[in-house]
């Protein structure tokens, strides 16, 4: 006969605390996608169909560079919070630590080429 309660078998199952940290994040970034992704597509397709001197100049102008580097920000660092969800949940130990690096390192170096890029052609 089993005498332990509910209680008693949940101690020491981990805590609860980080979950809803990791889920109000992909809420947040999630709402300001709904708004980006739309406004990026609609600034995107404005530019699109001139020749290289005409997009190079759409985009030397503040509004198209900024809506897309914030796209690109919030949507990749989105997917990294993804990414390490999954990660978190399917994989254990070392491994588990080196795939987070990776998905880190990789998630922050496509952030710098886009912006980099960018920023070549918006200068």
């Amino acid at each position: 006969m089993n005498f332990r309660t509910d209680r008693k078998n949940a101690a020491g199952s981990g805590s609860g605390r980080a979950g809803t940290d990791h889920h109000w994040q992909m809420m947040v970034s999630s709402t300001l996608l709904v708004v980006l992704v739309p406004l990026f597509v609609i600034t995107f397709a404005l530019g699109l169909g001139g020749t290289y001197e005409e997009v190079l100049a759409y985009f030397s102008r503040p509004f198209p560079v900024i809506v897309t580097a914030l796209t690109l920000i919030v949507g990749i660092l989105h997917m990294m919070g993804e990414a390490q969800a999954a990660v978190e949940d399917y994989m254990h130990g070392v491994a588990e630590k080196l795939t987070l690096i990776g998905v880190n390192a990789f998630g922050y170096t496509l952030i710098a080429i886009a912006l980099l890029a960018l920023v070549k052609l918006a200068i």
